[in-house]
């Protein structure tokens, strides 16, 4: 198991080193993903390999999580993360934590039905703390995640998308 401390010297140590030399801060991510059987997604990034599917009441094989799964997911872990590093950071004991995600989805924009976007119509999330600290301490370590988080920075603003395709004849 990881120590706050330990947390905590990593962190800084990355914080130092990104603002001696900026550009050690920027990267590019990259995931590959692969449709095998109709539906299921072989997704490979970062040195690690995950399956994805939708269910067969979609059509498809239910060998994994879908979309929406792995978006909930891709916040509440970043958000969590975000709470135990700044918590480390700043020396704030947490026994506990849980972040619990919920979206709301009306399917009739994904289908076109009625002039609705497709993705997600709300996205709430719901933290649970156990800490001896202060609510005033662990505020500070939430409003820290709140503005630094960069997966739910990413959700709540529009982020440029770029696509190219390139096609094989057979």
């Amino acid at each position: 198991m990881t120590s706050p401390q330990k947390i905590k010297e990593v962190f800084e140590r990355n914080a130092k080193a990104i603002k001696l030399r900026p550009s050690m801060g920027k990267s590019t991510g990259k995931s590959t993903i692969r449709v095998e059987n109709g539906t299921t997604c072989k997704i490979e990034g970062s040195g690690w390999n995950l399956t994805a599917d939708i269910g067969t009441e979609q059509g498809g094989n239910n060998a994994g999580p879908g979309p929406g799964v792995l978006e909930r997911a891709a916040l509440g872990s970043c958000l969590a993360l975000g709470y135990v590093q700044h918590a480390a950071l700043m020396e704030i004991p947490i026994d506990n934590l849980l972040v619990e995600v919920e979206t709301d989805f009306d399917a009739r924009g994904m289908f076109g039905i009625e002039d609705r976007p497709p993705g997600f119509t709300k996205i709430c999330y719901t933290l649970y703390l156990e800490s001896p600290a202060s609510d005033a301490e662990l505020k500070k370590v939430i409003a820290e995640v709140d503005k630094y988080s960069p997966v739910r920075d990413d959700f709540s603003r529009a982020v440029p998308i770029e696509s190219k395709v390139i096609i094989n004849r057979t």
